[in-house]
């Protein structure tokens, strides 16, 4: 089966997975049309398509074409907008060729007019069912000609994807703030123009740039659901419109409404991938085919197992020497940790928030030998180390700022706002890549690290460059500064690991998981809450990715106070850590963190590389022949009731399964009719089951 094909007679493209096809189509007017995503089609089936029909009126304007622009008789949200040196707008687009190459197909086309040329890229995998879409604008007027005129680009979107009619839409979406990141929303899409966005420079706790839409009728296991989502770690904007005639769409790319980029003679601007897919299979199988796509095509090293990290922000936050950081690294060394991390407080004059950011110097009065000492220490003990890192910040306060207030963002004439008392460094520049280059290659050298925990603590404000020919590109480049400076890093350190991090949960998206191992899902570490947080990163994040720590009791934060085995079941349905003050646990806690983290580290291969179902007050993974349920029970009112069973998903009702702890067999048709035995007593009881298939 070609992945790409076309047809010529009916000048049909047709795009096909293991499980779903997508078909686009140019018509007889020369306007390049959608015609299906969803299930399989042969491309004689895929030509066979009739295209919709335009609308009744000459009021509703234009059909809804594969990547609307803006111009003629076109009044939804259009992919792309341009504006010209005499101000004028407007796109009028002829095709001019296609190319495949294997599962790769692109479209050209050119303006009737100007020297504009726009490629449509779409991709395919043999083992997924995203299809992955991108576009790319070039201006084609070779310098000093009577073309050579610039054109501003005021929207370039990576894609528009076309939903077929149904009789109802649902939108599927999270939203938040910090420390309250993913929460899942699932609402009637209504007939107008539903916008998600960033416009803070990161891709936000407010927000996360991926979007599913379904009839109204799926479920965790059954139902059509088509998704999107975008690979971007900056400000960005996707548009879910549904029409009176009922069309729906949906567009998004990079950047919000605002900022213009210039496309000048020989010049090109490509945008970040935005991803789709389309399922049969419910939510859950949604969620199971984005987490394939991210480990088999997004992350750097999908197949390493995560180590179990120690942190000591909660046990120490800025009080930070190296007598305390021994004492936590050898605690932490008997629970079983495999990499300990000193946070934020290590470097300059930094004793809060206020000072320090951009001195990337081991403070001499905490650290007299520099890092080195604790470095041994930590390795002596059988640890890897790792380091807290902001290198996108400075405080004003700070020997780098007074050395270069210009290399902020910043606009004349206006005030620099502080957040968390810092400033934004403008990676846009080359020369402040190059010097956060410089100390982080000459930090990571030095010490052989082994894990760099990047934070990024504040949104953009004031995101000026004055004296830049293009000073609105910095809203891309300070991303695209950002993700080369980690690419060149990590080609430099090929053992270096790094976790994304921006205030918990503000920088998570695909574009930054390409080039990190995982990120710090929030700042909220109450395993109450981590429930609903990690319940909504899971719709699109796969379990690898997402850091989860284990913290004191009451809660820092919250002040909720959980018993250490719950907070640990919870923290084990991602990549686990502990954060918690260790100098400050019992004896009793202490044993019985380290029995915990034991049993995290069987079952971590499961956790970590297996297929996620989500059940009923639990989650459930399964790799190979292994199963394992981590479940865990919220307070209720007693209502005399007997609790629903517990049943798992996914498991082979020919086969039979084995309950590692009782030695038990089960078949499994009994455990999906009837469910798991788990007795969970008490509020905030919790349970790990783990079976194999046994025959």
């Amino acid at each position: 089966m070609d992945a790409v094909t076309f047809d010529p007679a009916t000048r049909t493209w047709l795009l096909r997975t293991a499980n779903s096809s997508y078909a686009l189509r140019l018509d007889d007017a020369g306007l390049l049309r959608h015609v299906h995503w969803g299930r399989p089609l042969t491309p004689a089936q895929a030509a066979a398509v009739p295209l919709r029909e335009g609308p009744a009126s000459s009021f509703d304007g234009a059909v809804r074409e594969e990547y609307p622009s803006e111009g003629g008789a076109r009044f939804g949200v259009p992919a792309l907008q341009v504006r010209y040196a005499d101000r004028g707008r407007g796109l009028q687009w002829r095709h001019t060729g296609h190319r495949i190459d294997g599962g790769t197909l692109a479209l050209s086309f050119h303006d009737d007019h100007h020297p504009l040329e726009l490629e449509l890229h779409y991709r395919v995998h043999p083992d997924s069912d995203v299809v992955e879409r991108w576009a790319s604008l070039r201006h084609t007027a070779e310098a000093g000609t009577a073309q050579d005129t610039p054109v501003e680009v005021l929207r370039l979107d990576s894609a528009c994807w076309t939903l077929p009619v149904l009789d109802d839409y649902r939108l599927s979406h999270v939203t938040g703030g910090w420390s309250g990141e993913f929460r899942l929303h699932r609402t009637p899409l209504p007939a107008a123009e539903t916008t998600l966005t960033s416009r803070r420079g990161i891709t936000s706790h407010q927000a996360n740039p991926w979007l599913m839409v379904d009839g109204g009728d799926a479920g965790e296991e059954h139902g059509e659901v088509w998704g999107a989502a975008l690979a971007w770690s900056g400000s960005w904007r996707i548009t879910a419109s549904r029409s009176h005639t009922g069309d729906v769409a949906v567009t998004g790319g990079a950047g919000h409404e605002g900022p213009a980029v210039v496309l000048r003679a020989g010049g090109t601007w490509e945008t970040p991938v935005f991803a789709g897919l389309y399922t049969d299979g419910g939510f859950g199988a949604a969620s199971r085919a984005w987490h394939r796509y991210t480990a088999g095509h997004v992350l750097p090293r999908p197949d390493e197992l995560r180590p179990v990290v120690y942190n000591s922000w909660e046990a120490v936050q800025f009080d930070v020497t190296e007598e305390k950081q021994r004492e936590l690294a050898a605690r932490a060394a008997a629970l079983g940790v495999e990499l300990f991390t000193v946070d934020d407080g290590w470097f300059g004059a930094r004793r809060s928030d206020a000072a320090g950011l951009g001195d990337w110097t081991p403070a001499p009065d905490r650290f007299p030998d520099g890092l080195g000492p604790l470095v041994a220490e930590v390795r002596r003990l059988g640890m890897r180390f790792g380091l807290w890192v902001e290198p996108e910040m400075v405080n004003p306060d700070s020997d780098l700022y007074r050395a270069h207030p210009d290399w902020v963002l910043h606009t004349a004439h206006r005030d620099r706002t502080e957040l968390r008392n810092q400033l934004v460094l403008n990676f846009a520049r080359p020369d402040v890549a190059e010097w956060a280059l410089g100390w982080l290659d000459a930090l990571v050298a030095e010490h052989r690290i082994d894990y760099l925990k990047w934070d990024m603590n504040r949104a953009f404000t004031e995101a000026g460059w004055p004296g830049a020919a293009d000073p609105d590109r910095l809203w891309h480049d300070h991303v695209r500064g950002v993700h080369r400076v980690m690419d060149r890093l990590r080609a430099a350190h090929p053992d270096l690991r790094i976790e994304a991090c921006a205030g918990g949960g503000g920088r998570v998206d695909l574009g930054v998981l390409a080039r990190t191992d995982q990120v710090w899902t929030s700042d909220n570490t109450d395993a109450h809450d981590r429930l609903s947080i990690q319940h909504g990163y899971s719709q699109l994040y796969p379990a690898r990715t997402m850091t989860a720590w284990v913290t004191d009791s009451p809660n820092p934060l919250t002040g909720r106070r959980l018993p250490l085995a719950f907070r640990f079941r919870v923290a084990m349905a991602g990549a686990l850590g502990i954060g918690g003050d260790l100098l400050h646990w019992s004896p009793e806690e202490l044993a019985e963190a380290a029995r915990l983290v034991e049993e995290y580290k069987e079952i971590r291969p499961v956790v970590q590389q297996g297929e996620l179902h989500r059940l009923r007050d639990a989650v459930q993974y399964t790799l190979g022949d292994r199963v394992v349920v981590v479940a865990w029970r919220l307070p209720s009112v007693y209502d005399g009731a007997v609790p629903a069973p517990l049943r798992p998903a996914g498991l082979d009702p020919q086969r039979r399964y084995r309950d590692e702890a009782t030695g038990e067999v089960h078949h499994g048709a009994v455990l999906l009719a009837h469910g798991l035995p788990v007795r969970l007593a008490g509020d905030w009881a919790s349970a790990v089951v783990r079976l194999t298939a046994v025959d």
